[in-house]
């Protein structure tokens, strides 16, 4: 009866901890998709940054007087 109450108790135990890695897993992977969602924000924000910065070099280009104000207006 021991020997059976024992291997209950280690099955139990087994249980708990993949309940707990199985959480672990999933806040883990919550983590990667808002950071992923970050990344992709942020690529695209350079883009179009550089996109800002080629328009703004090429001689001749459309410029706005908004674009020269100073920062403090």
């Amino acid at each position: 009866m021991d020997t059976l109450q024992a291997l209950e108790q280690r099955i139990t135990d087994l249980e708990i901890k993949a309940s707990f890695a199985e959480d672990t897993v999933e806040q883990l992977n919550q983590v990667v998709v808002r950071q992923q969602a970050q990344i992709d924000r942020l690529v695209k924000e350079l883009v179009e940054l550089r996109n800002q910065a080629t328009a703004a070099a090429e001689p001749g280009g459309f410029r706005s007087l908004r674009d020269e104000l100073p920062p403090h207006y």
